[in-house]
């Protein structure tokens, strides 16, 4: 067997650090030493009472360990139980007493029509009352619903039994410096007492963003219809796209648009005069597979104009037409002339349009002449900068003076049917250097806008944003079904 080893016997703790070198005691290992022997003496004089205390400590740590085990079971393993329960359905009786008790107030809103009377107009709106019809008859302000043009918004509150409780109407502001931004709201109330009240405040119209889009089967205006789209948003699109693609000729079937544009209302209700269009943000034509694209962009000057997503500008120097949307009767080639009954060349373009429509000028410049020309009938010349001048023909009423300064779009008369003429047209040329040139070609060839280095960055930001909303908007399109 092998032998132990020897048990080593330490004497007295006070007798060992008695014998330590002074050199020992001095540094801080002899105090560390000196620690550990007070801490060792401690434990022999009082061992029973530091046992206990150990004990106590770790019995607790037991206690804590053992309390926060999980005792429930697993609830996979638990029995499930269906309970069901009859419902017993409150009487149907005492409910409609209770709904019969209450008293409804029914809301119908309408628009006027030419030739509208109270009565007419109370009849399409299921008003039953003839003391209200009498009042907007005789009371100044209210009966101003019912005078000028037809298209105003008219909403009403009444009872079960067709009385009038509320009447608004809403029609176009009455002062010239509101036309365009603000409406006139008319108010026609009922009080306590059954008597009626009218009152008459302006308020600011608001814009909406609308998304559209449509396809071409015959007409611009056809589609737009077709999608309900306003004729002043329609008149606005063949404007921007106008050097782009002749909505007369160029059109074909299957072409497709979409639109982002602004739509005014007042409190919240669509209004239909001729104010209830704002702006076409952005637009997008697809004609004959070739995509054109245009963003309205305002600068930090406050003006504003079109572009395409790459900040080329769709505005150039000449407008392509002297009017807003029209149809081109003769255009610049060969014809038989209707008086002469000769085969001649057309020196300009011929635009049928009613008399009145409003003539404008395509471009700056200065009026050279305005006044009366034999054939020519009543005529304005406008002197455009490069040796370009044009001539506006047939007018029936002429609102520009000789050395008149003119911007571009500005009205200078009416479409009429004065001189040479057998019905109301307006004859339009172009001129440069003297020599007559087709207006559409001068128009397309004609110089551009260019967005400063300055403007990029919003711009582009704009575009990226006008782009996800014309995506949205095609996008709605098909989902409705839209077929070429």
């Amino acid at each position: 067997m092998a032998a132990k080893a020897p048990i080593l016997k330490v004497p007295a703790t006070a007798d060992l650090w008695a014998l330590a070198p002074l050199d020992l005691k001095a540094t801080p290992l002899g105090t560390l030493a000196q620690t550990a022997i007070d801490l060792r003496n401690l434990l022999l004089q009082h061992r029973r009472a530091v046992l206990g205390s150990v004990l106590a400590v770790t019995t607790g740590f037991g206690v804590a360990a053992f309390a926060v085990a999980p005792l429930a079971p697993d609830a996979a393993a638990l029995p499930r139980r269906l309970v069901t329960e009859l419902v017993q359905p409150e009487p149907v009786e005492p409910q409609l007493e209770a709904l019969a008790a209450h008293a409804i107030d029914l809301y119908r809103t309408e628009q006027t029509r030419a030739g509208d009377t109270p009565d007419a107009l109370f009849k399409r709106l299921g008003v039953a009352d003839s003391y209200a019809a009498a009042f907007l008859r005789s009371d100044p302000v209210a009966r101003r619903l019912l005078d000028g043009r037809a298209g105003r918004i008219v909403q009403v509150r009444t009872r079960e039994d067709g009385s009038l409780l509320e009447l608004i109407g809403r029609m176009p502001a009455q002062r010239a410096e509101q036309i365009g931004t603000h409406f006139t709201r008319i108010s026609v109330v009922r009080d306590l007492q059954d008597r009626l009240t009218a009152s008459e405040a302006s308020a600011e119209l608001a814009a909406q963003l609308r998304l559209a889009s449509g396809t071409i089967h015959s007409s611009l205006f056809a589609a737009s219809d077709e999608a309900r789209i306003p004729d002043a948003i329609a008149i606005q699109v063949a404007e921007i796209f106008a050097v782009d693609i002749d909505m007369h000729r160029e059109l074909r079937r299957g072409d497709t648009f979409a639109l982002v544009y602004e739509a005014l209302t007042a409190d919240g209700e669509p209004i239909g005069w001729n104010q209830g269009t704002g702006r076409v943000l952005a637009a997008e034509f697809v004609n004959a597979g070739r995509t054109h694209q245009a963003v309205w962009y305002r600068g930090a000057d406050g003006r504003g104009a079109y572009f395409d997503l790459a900040g080329a500008s769709k505005k150039r120097a000449f407008l392509t037409s002297p009017m807003e949307f029209s149809r081109v009767s003769s255009g610049f080639a060969m014809r038989f002339h209707p008086i002469a009954k000769t085969w001649r060349r057309h020196l300009g373009v011929d635009y049928a349009a009613p008399t009145g429509t409003p003539v404008r000028v395509v471009g700056d410049g200065t009026v050279d002449f305005a006044g009366w020309q034999n054939g020519y009938g009543n005529v304005v010349e406008v002197r455009h900068n490069n040796q370009r001048a044009t001539l506006y023909a047939h007018l029936s009423r002429i609102d520009v003076k000789k050395g008149q300064r003119l911007e571009q779009g500005d009205r200078i008369g009416a479409v009429g049917s004065t001189g040479w003429s057998t019905g109301p047209h307006l004859h339009f040329e172009f001129r440069v250097n003297g020599q007559h040139q087709d207006p559409l070609r001068v128009a397309k060839a004609s110089e551009t806008m260019t967005l400063p280095p300055s403007a990029k960055p919003e711009f582009d930001a704009l575009a990226r944003a006008m782009q996800t909303q014309l995506d949205v908007a095609d996008t709605l399109a098909g989902a409705s079904g839209r077929t070429e």
